[in-house]
């Protein structure tokens, strides 16, 4: 994938992000392929119950379940500082006829209906602003 088709996959993602009402765990999938885990989604067929719903991702050596970054400020909290330690970031509610949240990653804004799509969305924007160069974890 060129840096321009990466870049404009993870525009396209944080809109995504900035558009969905409420988490999805395919959603959850696509954000982590996206910041550069090898990612195994979970089968519709053959899959026994200790299957984690959103599939695994490859850290290291090690496979672990996805967490639902698209439905929880700490695991999208945990990815930020994982493959962005050093980026500034915030977040805010905003209060009008339906909350909403802002984030803002190294200068990269986001908006969503939960606190974690806002961070998800501005992440995503972040590493497409700089070409979408994403750090190996």
């Amino acid at each position: 994938m060129t840096s321009v088709e990466r870049r404009e996959k993870l525009l396209a993602l944080a809109e995504q992000c900035e558009t969905a009402g409420r988490p999805d765990r395919n959603l959850d999938a696509e954000i982590y392929e996206a910041l550069g885990y090898t990612v195994r989604r979970k089968p519709t067929l053959l899959a026994g119950p200790r299957t984690p719903p959103g599939g695994i991702y490859q850290q290291g050596a090690l496979w672990k379940a996805i967490g639902k970054i698209s439905a929880e400020i700490d695991v999208a909290v945990g990815v930020l500082r994982q493959k962005a330690p050093d980026w500034n970031w915030s977040l805010h509610s905003i209060v009008a006829e339906e909350q909403s949240f802002e984030a803002l990653v190294a200068g990269s804004s986001g908006h969503g209906a939960l606190a974690s799509l806002a961070l998800c969305a501005a992440l995503l924007k972040a590493f497409a602003a700089r070409g979408g160069k994403i750090t190996e974890s």
